[in-house]
């Protein structure tokens, strides 16, 4: 028999758990970023002002929800989502920790995300990434992601991929 070493489920967007996981989601794609355009880590006053600015607000219920796997008891990873319309969600925050990576945590994580969404009524996903978040891209195009025309205009957004999650 297997030992279970994933545990997913609903959380607070204001956890200590949740927190955490932000700042080490935020603190990861930032650096990536200012490192591939700027050959620098983030600054630490950025930072700490970009992380308070965006409390994940918009997963909390009745309209969003965020999710915290754990590994082994420990916060290893989160997966948000939000409606924008009464049939479309919106996945966000689909993060696992570096060392926890190639566990089966994200493929677990987004699974999850697509049934919260479906039991929030949303017939399709959506998603928008940035071209270096390659690892990203490859998870998204297994699970049955298919790239598309954009649908917001977030300034740091590359890609934009959609699902059904009915029929």
């Amino acid at each position: 028999m297997a030992l279970v070493t994933w545990n997913i489920a609903p959380e607070p967007v204001d956890s200590p758990a949740a927190a955490d996981l932000w700042r080490a989601y935020y603190t990861e794609v930032s650096d990536r970023w200012y490192q591939r355009y700027e050959g620098r880590d983030t600054d630490p006053e950025e930072l700490e002002r970009e992380v308070a600015a965006d409390t994940g607000h918009y997963l909390r219920p009745p309209g969003g929800v965020l999710l915290i796997a754990r590994h082994r008891g420990e916060p290893a990873g989160t997966a948000g989502v939000r409606l924008l319309d009464a049939a479309t969600a919106e996945l966000k925050r689909v993060f696992v920790r570096e060392g926890l990576r190639g566990r089966g945590g994200a493929a677990l994580l987004v699974t999850a995300a697509e049934d919260a969404a479906r039991a929030l009524g949303a017939e399709r996903m959506v998603l928008d990434t940035r071209g270096d978040l390659v690892e990203a891209r490859a998870l998204y195009a297994r699970l049955g992601y298919e790239e598309t025309e954009p649908y917001n205009g977030h300034e740091y957004a590359e890609h934009w991929f959609t699902k059904k999650l009915t029929g």
